[in-house]
């Protein structure tokens, strides 16, 4: 029929790339920071110099009602419930538009990392950092950043999601950049908040950039694996 409109959606995003080009040098920096963390530990022991002199520093220097407020609302973006209807509304998107196998890899990846996340906690059992009074609750070991490894996965999975969406390089850059800058406030905020060494978040921020971004490539892999097979 003339002027009939076809809704049937596309089976997956046609460019999907296997890692995008503005979230290369993000995987670039957690893969030195990682390094970095585990130079420092080879040498030193936990917590670091570094550890305790930013914690009091921030408490000593940095202390207002209003950071306060604003670290507390902050930290909330990186909660497990903020995070798990970021992710379901993630998914419910890209099954409506037929992505179901990135709308699988989003899910998948959010639940083995948390998993992850949660038996290195386990296993380290990092004690919380009692240098200075908690202003948030917490009931479980500090390492790694339960908050910085969680929001990195999820946020920066979206971020990557997005740029699928434009051609646009600076468009691109700028989402990468809004991921980053809101992964790394929440970061900072649970070390603002007295709940975090700053070494638990840089683990943190490094396990969830990379895993994000790794089940990222493989979900790639797999869609061209599959595409070639298919033809």
């Amino acid at each position: 029929m003339a002027g009939a409109v076809d809704d049937s959606p596309p089976a997956e995003p046609p460019h999907l790339s296997a890692m995008p080009m503005a979230l290369r040098g993000v995987a670039a920096g957690a893969l030195a920071l990682a390094l970095l963390l585990l130079l420092g530990l080879a040498v030193d022991h936990w917590p670091f110099a570094w550890d305790r002199a930013i914690l009091t520093g921030l408490r000593t220097h940095a202390q207002s009602q209003g950071l306060r407020a604003a670290a507390v609302d902050f930290t909330a973006l990186g909660s497990v419930p903020v995070l798990v209807l970021m992710v379901a509304g993630a998914a419910i998107l890209l099954l409506a538009r037929g992505w179901w196998l990135l709308a699988l890899a989003t899910v998948a990846s959010g639940i083995s990392g948390g998993a992850v996340v949660t038996w290195v906690k386990l296993m380290v059992a990092r004690p919380r950092p009692d240098l200075v009074p908690h202003w948030v609750d917490v009931h479980n070991a500090s390492f790694p950043s339960g908050h910085a490894a969680g929001s990195a996965m999820v946020y920066l999975t979206l971020a990557a999601l997005a740029t699928q969406l434009t051609g646009h390089r600076r468009v691109r850059h700028a989402i990468v950049a809004i991921a980053v800058l809101l992964v790394g406030t929440i970061g900072v905020s649970r070390v603002y908040l007295g709940v975090h060494w700053p070494s638990d978040v840089a683990a943190g921020w490094c396990f969830g950039t990379l895993w994000a971004l790794g089940w990222w490539w493989a979900t790639a892999a797999a869609r061209r694996s599959w595409g070639c097979a298919r033809q």
